[in-house]
């Protein structure tokens, strides 16, 4: 249940009204909008109150414990974790290219963990603000007023969400926090039972994606809110196939300005830290990563669903790339920046994976055993995928002992932490800006962050001395004391 704090202790009499915890996300958040005596909107902020540090203690433990370990980031997505790390630790043991099998068991793998986020955030989490209405009473507006209301859509949902989690499970051992990849490939091979058994169900989730895609089109068509509802211009970037087609394993990393003009393309993302630099800011413990040769004021981007659709120039399945087309002419043949279009694209990819899937596991290769190749080791290693939630970044660098010295993780929801707050001012400018607040005009808030389907345990990694505030509250409430420790690591009082 969103919970509004409010008080007038601001140096321009301003109000403060927060919205925490943030719902239907994976995570701590919280939104803080300042408003003044005719509730005009001074300022609205997206913060990430927690902090996990997986930066620091991976350091010191030999580099083939990372794809393992680095999956405890997150219940929702490890294996975009463990693949990305997997892909940097190929490069330290010098596997340049992995044999057939051993990449199609990871893209199998991570076309599973794309099925069933994706059927997650838009069945239990988004849906109930799409079917019900962002004013819709809080009691209604959940995954059991969906369950109650749209019980087939509900059984869909779980049912797509169950095969993705199949599909990891025979691969990965376990649904959650299985081990696949190992350096230079992976540690199981899929036998033809196991197979069979998968093939078995992919028409029928071909099936209920391809109506989830024509559902969400058919909502967002009707809703009034969908051209107007967090609009604005941005970057976007993704990783991208070398003849322009979408891949969510490998490819070259491409960035197009707000019109569709190419800001760079095809670049090998081994170098991502030629084009991307990452900032710190003090009131939260999410980067904020930009474009370098743009600026931090004028290079922040999207990724995600809504930058792969936009940056891709085709998809390799057919359905998907049908629907693809579609949702390319509803912008006129342009980049697509409406916010809940997120949702649209979400589910043309789920639709992709679908088929993906259905394509691989026809494929002979699928259930060879020759698993891991081996070459020259290196002592520095990236690896980068496009997760669920947008292109995710491991960087890893090891001394000549296999011990981990040195660890960056860009992940999918910092990439697109600037956005967010953008989306944030955005929808609190147009829709709470002037207006008496209620639950209903604060959920236009929460639905804006969760369209970007943010994991934001993930993405608290940032780098550098963290802001630390300490407050001292009494029996009462009152805060009777505090003490901060900012980005410079001085001390004072809040």
């Amino acid at each position: 249940m969103t919970r509004l704090l409010e008080t007038a202790a601001h140096p321009r009499a301003l109000r403060r009204v927060a919205i925490e915890p943030l719902t239907r996300v994976e995570g701590h958040g919280k939104v803080t909008i300042l408003l003044d005596e005719q509730n005009r909107v001074h300022q609205a902020r997206l913060h990430i109150v927690e902090f996990r540090g997986f930066e620091k203690f991976i350091q010191g433990r030999p580099y083939w414990e990372v794809p393992v370990l680095v999956q405890r980031l997150c219940g929702i997505c490890p294996v975009s974790h463990h693949l990305a790390a997997g892909k940097a630790m190929d490069m330290l043991v010098g596997a340049r290219r992995l044999t057939p099998t051993a990449e199609k068991l990871r893209r199998l793998m991570h076309l599973g963990q794309m099925l069933q986020s994706h059927a997650l955030h838009f069945f239990h989490l988004a849906s109930p603000d799409l079917l019900f209405g962002f004013d819709a009473e809080p009691e209604r507006r959940n995954v059991v007023g969906v369950i109650g209301e749209h019980p087939e859509l509900a059984v869909q949902g779980v049912m797509l969400r169950k095969f993705g989690q199949e599909i990891i499970r025979h691969i990965a051992g376990k649904r959650i926090h299985g081990t696949a990849a190992i350096p230079g490939g992976m540690n199981k091979a899929l036998t033809m039972v196991e197979r069979d058994a998968l093939r078995r169900e992919t028409g029928q989730m071909i099936a209920w994606s391809r109506g989830a895609v024509a559902t969400c089109r058919q909502i967002l068509d009707a809703n009034p809110h969908t051209t107007i509802f967090g609009v604005f211009p941005s970057n976007f970037m993704s990783l991208i196939g070398a003849d322009g087609t979408l891949d969510l394993y490998d490819g070259g990393l491409r960035a197009r300005d707000a019109m569709g003009a190419t800001i760079f393309d095809h670049v090998d993302y081994t170098h991502y830290n030629r084009y991307i630099r990452e900032e710190v800011k003090s009131w939260s413990y999410m980067k904020f990563p930009f474009i370098i040769n743009l600026g931090d004021e004028d290079g922040w981007y999207r990724v995600g669903p809504l930058a792969r659709m936009n940056n891709c120039d085709r998809i390799n399945t057919p359905l998907a790339e049908e629907e693809r087309q579609i949702y390319r002419a509803a912008a006129n043949g342009g980049m697509q920046h409406a916010t809940l279009a997120y949702h649209w694209a979400r589910l043309i990819e789920m639709l992709h994976a679908a088929e993906g899937i259905e394509r691989l596991l026809d494929d002979p290769d699928i259930t060879g055993t020759d698993l891991v190749v081996k070459g020259e080791p290196a002592l520095e290693g990236v690896g980068v995928i496009e997760a669920p939630r947008g292109t995710l970044f491991h960087h890893y660098k090891v001394d000549e002992n296999d011990v981990v010295v040195r660890a960056n993780l860009i992940v999918s929801t910092t990439n697109n932490n600037q956005a967010m707050n953008e989306a944030v001012r955005n929808v609190a400018a147009s829709y709470l800006d002037g207006q008496k607040l209620t639950e209903g005009l604060l959920n236009h808030i929460e639905v804006a962050v969760r369209a970007f389907d943010p994991c934001l345990s993930c993405a608290t990694h940032a780098l550098g001395r963290m802001p630390l505030r300490v407050e001292l509250v009494d029996a009462e409430g009152r805060v009777i004391d505090r003490m901060v420790k900012g980005v410079d690591g001085v001390c004072g009082e809040g």
